[in-house]
C-alpha cells in the first residue's frame, strides 16, 4: 500500500510539472519578476514532492498545488516585508549615527574651496547644493528669475569644479576618491 501511495505522489506531481507555464503565469502576475515567479514555482514543485503523500483522494491534486502556490507566495512576501522592514531601521540608523559625520569629512574640502569664489558664487553653492534650498527659492531671495539663478549656479559649480582639480589633482578628475560633493560639483558643471 505504502508503495502504491509512493507511484500515486509521483504521478501527481509529474502531471502538476505539465501544468508549469500555468503556475508561472499565476505567480507572475502575482510578483511581476519572471525570476521570482519561476524560484517560487520551483520551490512549491519541491514542497509538492516532499508533501505529496498528504493529497487526500477525493481532493483536487490542482486544487492543492494552488495552496502550496498561495503559502509560498505569502511566505515570499512576509520575507521581502521583514527584509524591507529591517533594511529601513539600518537606513534611519545610518543617516542618524553616520551620516553628519561622512557629510561633515566629505563637505571639508568644498568648503575650502568655495571660500576663495565670488560671494554671489559662493552663496549659491552654500544655499543650494550644501544647505538644499531650491533654485527657486534661491532665486526669490535675490530677486532674480529662477533661470539667472541656474546659470549663477552652474558657473559656480564649474569654478568649484576646476579649483578641485587644482586641489585635489587628478583625484578630483579621475574619480580615484569617493567624494559625493565632488562628483555632484564635476556632474553640476556638465548640466
Amino acid at each position: 500500500m505504502a508503495s502504491s501511495k509512493v507511484t500515486s505522489a509521483q504521478e501527481t506531481v509529474a502531471d502538476l510539472a505539465k501544468m508549469h507555464a500555468r503556475f508561472l503565469q499565476f505567480l507572475r502576475g502575482r510578483v511581476g519578476d519572471p525570476a521570482t515567479a519561476e524560484d517560487i514555482l520551483q520551490a512549491a514543485y519541491v514542497k509538492a514532492i516532499q508533501h505529496g503523500g498528504e493529497l487526500r483522494e477525493e481532493e483536487s491534486a490542482v486544487a492543492w498545488f494552488y495552496r502550496i502556490l498561495r503559502n509560498a507566495l505569502i511566505d515570499y512576501y512576509r520575507h521581502n516585508a521583514a527584509r524591507s522592514k529591517a533594511m529601513d531601521q539600518w537606513l534611519a540608523t545610518w543617516k542618524e549615527d553616520y551620516e553628519p559625520e561622512l557629510e561633515a569629512q566629505t563637505c571639508a574640502c568644498i568648503r575650502e574651496v568655495i571660500h576663495d569664489l565670488k560671494p554671489e558664487y559662493r552663496a549659491a553653492i552654500e544655499q543650494v547644493d550644501l544647505a538644499g534650498e531650491s533654485v527657486e527659492s534661491f532665486a526669490r531671495a535675490r530677486s532674480m528669475t529662477p533661470n539667472n539663478a541656474s546659470v549663477r549656479l552652474h558657473r559656480a559649480r564649474t569654478a568649484v569644479a576646476k579649483k578641485l582639480t587644482a586641489v585635489c589633482g587628478t583625484c578630483a578628475t579621475h574619480n580615484c576618491i569617493d567624494c559625493t560633493c565632488k562628483h555632484r560639483f564635476l556632474q553640476g558643471c556638465k548640466a
